[in-house]
């Protein structure tokens, strides 16, 4: 026989299979070995890690970018005295920590503002070439790094000037929760800022000095470990066909002390978009790293656990073996004896009778054989007439040892996927997955609160061009500001008596600075979506605002981050104004329990609202959420929004989980061995037996001119062969019995 033909490959397969998954089966769910640090724990700070690198890069990349926009604008109209662009500059944006402008002719400094910049780095090279007013990083005097940034600005009678803003490269300003710390860190392992780690002199305790100078090394180890891996290229690192991060990301684990495990996060600092070009903070080389001591788990070996492993893979070999022995009873064994029959008659030896099974379709071909059998000319002194149909007794079919066999895996699967390591609502949670939630929830808020801060200080440089006068040239800064603004939607400028004076974009809506004195507003109610409206006041305007519509798109890509589940921007009722996913304008929250979550959010504390953290153990389902009003400085800090972020706790990978999810793979594993199985011994033999047993009938019942072929190259075929050879005797035998009668007696005839 071929070597996949037949009944006996897929037997085969399923015995090797089952042998596999009994082995599979006893590895994963019978060792009770825990790692020291949750898998979920490590993802956590990855994702944290994530987060502060997003936070700093955009941070770099919109100082830059503001900077080349006042730039460019100041170009566009008339030379202004450097003092005055120093100063709209600071009340514009409050971001720098220093500004100058040069005279590029002779070096001489034209205005200055807050921290002194040393001008030694600036050079041929700085202003000349390929990388001419490329931002660098520049160590003070004081042993601090700052990041310059350039521009050339048009002076009075075509002089040119040198714009040099500076920025500290330190730490997000993000919450960092309680005993994290995080490091900015440049290539080669340099760290260039730390935060979260606290001060020596404030510690109580030898004890507490200790454990910092502990984890002070520790942030120096892996920093130098972190800054090594973001050096290859981020495809490479990730594995194939994941996406996720643009840039570098992973995890380390470092030492213990006093029971608790140094773990870091980190994460290079990567354009949102590659394809849309390089940002200037992705070039600069830096990895932010974050460091948080976690309590040490008990690395143990449970005896009793590797034993069930060990009993749950005994019993599916011992189903498997009485499935493999039903198979081989009821179908293998007739169907080779079969062949054998079908063989002897087809080379003429009839003395014996036809050995026939006991039940289905092999017994129905080999009743049909012994007919035959008594019609090819055999032991005619048989039960009956030659050629009469035996009683039906012959019911049911190899369908049904197929239905046997699967019922008796089924008894493994079924409870080894619907029983065995279930969790319920009482799983324990480590609290640091509770306490990473909420930070990241409130590092989510403070971001979205800074892009709309941002929008507005946008308005307020961009008002600063506008001269209403002059229509035609308002429409067209509207114009390039939108271009080059994407989070706006439209921009247009409202009169004292709420006309439109100017517009670009979309349409356009309402507006009153009499009925409503924020700068920053929400309405839309009843709408499909919410409008988020940013204003300005146009100087020596009075009455005329300067009104820019926030794109909704652009609040929920704000929201849109790995292992935080469903996150949604919601007003002072609990109303969706943003989500991550898809949302109804104003809608309500799901659960019953965030509503409760974001008013005791905002519940004011000592200096005012705090980010607020709570696990939800629901029936057998557990949720964390947390909920982090807007707080801070700008116009957005008053609007009373609130980012709400929830997800299941069973997405995460901690032991409880991972133990029920292997036990239902493991089920599904059996369940797609009984289907390519027993589904292969179905259509391979089951079919085409029920088909042989129905020609085998018809040609002991006469049939003789139906010509039989055999489709498979195994058992089946090997008995359709010789049915057909059987067919042509068969047809010999009653033409020569036809002939007889007509053949001229011997003496007959003549005179």
């Amino acid at each position: 026989m071929p070597l996949l033909g037949g009944i006996r490959p897929p037997i085969a397969l399923l015995c090797v299979l089952i042998l596999a998954l009994a082995g599979l089966t006893a590895k994963v769910l019978g060792p009770g070995s825990e790692p020291v640090v949750p898998k979920a724990v490590l993802s956590s700070q990855q994702y944290f890690a994530e987060d502060g690198a997003i936070a700093l890069r955009a941070s770099i990349d919109e100082r830059v970018t503001d900077l080349e926009r006042t730039a460019a604008a100041l170009n566009a109209g008339k030379p202004a005295d450097p003092e005055r662009v120093l100063s709209d500059l600071s009340k514009a944006y409050q971001k720098w920590t220093g500004t100058t402008v040069l005279d590029l002719a002779d070096g001489k400094v034209l205005a200055a503002r807050g921290e002194r910049i040393p001008l030694a780095w600036v050079d041929k090279d700085v202003l000349t070439g390929d990388k001419a007013l490329t931002p660098r990083m520049v160590r003070l005097e004081t042993g601090d790094v700052r990041l310059m940034t350039m521009a050339v600005l048009e002076g009075k009678q075509g002089a040119q000037q040198l714009l040099v803003a500076s920025n500290s490269l330190s730490v997000p300003p993000i919450n960092l929760g309680p005993f994290r710390s995080m490091a900015v860190v440049a290539r080669g392992g340099e760290i260039l800022a730390t935060a979260g780690f606290e001060q020596s002199e404030a510690l109580n305790s030898d004890a507490e000095r200790k454990e910092l100078t502990f984890l002070q090394k520790q942030m120096t180890r892996l920093s130098d470990q972190a800054a090594e891996e973001t050096e290859q290229n981020p495809v490479s690192a990730r594995e194939p066909g994941s996406r996720g991060y643009p840039g570098v990301s992973g995890t380390l684990v470092g030492g213990g002390y006093n029971g608790r495990v140094a773990t870091v996060g980190y994460a290079s600092l990567a354009a949102s978009d590659p394809e849309d070009g390089e940002s200037v903070a992705a070039g600069l080389g830096l990895t932010v790293v974050s460091l948080l001591p976690v309590v040490q788990q008990q690395t143990f070996t449970d005896d009793s656990r590797q034993l069930f492993g060990l009993l749950a893979a005994g019993a599916l070999v011992l189903l498997g073996l009485l499935a493999v022995a039903v198979l081989w009873m009821t179908v293998q064994r007739p169907l080779l004896g079969l062949f054998l029959e079908s063989r002897r008659l087809a080379r003429g030896d009839l003395i014996r009778p036809v050995t026939v099974p006991r039940w289905g379709e092999a017994a129905r071909i080999g009743a049909a054989l012994e007919r035959i059998r008594g019609q090819l000319g055999g032991a005619q002194a048989a039960d009956g007439p030659v050629g009469a149909r035996p009683p039906g007794r012959f019911r049911g079919g190899a369908r049904g040892p197929l239905a046997l066999t699967a019922v008796l895996l089924l008894l493994w699967c079924v409870p080894v996927g619907l029983l065995l390591n279930r969790t319920d609502g009482t799983v324990s949670i480590p609290a640091v997955m509770v306490n990473d939630q909420r930070d990241r929830t409130d590092l989510v808020a403070d971001r979205a609160r800074r892009a709309l801060n941002e929008a507005q200080a946008d308005l307020v440089s961009t008002s600063r061009l506008l001269d209403v006068d002059d229509p035609a040239g308002t429409e067209t800064v509207l114009k390039n500001a939108l271009r080059e603004h994407t989070r706006y939607q439209a921009l247009y400028v409202v009169g004292a008596n709420g006309d439109i004076v100017a517009r670009a974009g979309g349409d356009t809506h309402p507006w009153s600075a009499e009925k409503d004195p924020s700068l920053v507003r929400v309405s839309g109610q009843g709408e499909k979506r919410p409008i988020v409206q940013a204003g300005a006041p146009v100087p020596e305007r009075k009455g005329m605002t300067l009104v820019g519509e926030v794109r909704v798109e652009f609040l929920n890509s704000l929201l849109k981050r790995p292992g935080l589940g469903e996150v949604r921007i919601v007003n002072a009722d609990a109303r969706t104004l943003a989500a991550s996913d898809g949302f109804r304008a104003f809608e309500g929250l799901p659960k019953d329990a965030l509503p409760d979550l974001v008013r005791a959010a905002n519940v004011r504390v000592g200096a005012g609202p705090l980010e607020n953290g709570l696990l939800i153990r629901d029936g057998g389902a557990v949720t964390v959420a947390a909920a982090a009003p807007f707080t801070g400085g700008g116009v957005a800090a008053d609007l009373g929004w609130t980012v709400v972020s929830w997800q299941d706790a069973g997405r995460f990978e901690i032991t409880a989980y991972e133990r029920e999810d292997r036990s239902v793979l493991a089920s599904l594993l059996g369940i797609a061995l009984i289907v390519v199985c027993l589904g292969w011994i179905h259509l391979v033999v089951v079919r085409p037996l029920r088909a042989l047993a129905a020609a085998t009938e018809k040609l002991a019942d006469g049939d003789l001119k139906t010509v039989h072929y055999p489709r498979y190259q195994d058992e089946v075929g090997a008995v359709v062969r010789s049915l057909e050879l059987i067919r042509q005797q068969l047809q010999a035998r009653r033409q020569t019995q036809a002939r007889r009668p007509a053949e001229t007696r011997p003496g007959a005839g003549g005179r």
